[in-house]
């Protein structure tokens, strides 16, 4: 019972770190394509890739490619580069 209360404790303490965000794409049983929600481009059953509001994707469904910056001082900013999918962080007065 201790064992399980611990991992409890520990499961708790780590969902704040986790900042993803998924969800799943619908497909017809038996499909060969499905359809991405965002960009509505079709995509063969099996195959993945990354849209155009940097998420990874497959028929199963879609997570942010990126994550978000915390923790950082407020003399700092952050910026994100949807060309690349990520976000850099600099001082405010030193871009």
């Amino acid at each position: 019972m201790r064992t399980y209360l611990c991992l409890a404790f520990l499961l708790c303490a780590l969902l704040p770190l986790a900042n993803g965000e998924c969800y799943p794409i619908q497909v017809a049983a038996g499909a060969t394509q499905c359809q991405d929600p965002a960009d509505n481009e079709w995509h063969a059953v099996g195959s993945s890739w990354r849209n155009g509001q940097c998420m990874d994707c497959t028929c199963d469904g879609c997570c942010t490619a990126f994550t978000l910056p915390r923790g950082f001082p407020d003399d700092c900013v952050s910026v994100f580069d949807k060309a690349t999918c990520k976000y850099s962080v600099h001082r405010r007065d030193d871009p």
